[in-house]
């Protein structure tokens, strides 16, 4: 799955939250798919938080 097909489910699936579900559901689905992306990208190792988390590579 390309970059363009996974923007596009996760705009239907932030689309059909807000409309089932209210402006409430739809913060909710927005914050912990940001969340998956960011741990994702870490475990993929195409992100790195050491710089964030106080440690640094050459400890």
């Amino acid at each position: 799955m390309n970059a363009t097909q996974t923007g596009l489910l996760a705009g239907l699936i932030l689309g059909a939250a807000g409309a089932f579900g209210g402006f409430g559901a739809f913060l909710i689905v927005l914050v912990l798919g940001a969340l998956g992306l960011v741990v994702g990208r870490v475990l993929d190792g195409e992100l790195d938080i050491s710089g964030v988390l106080g440690r640094g590579r050459d400890r």
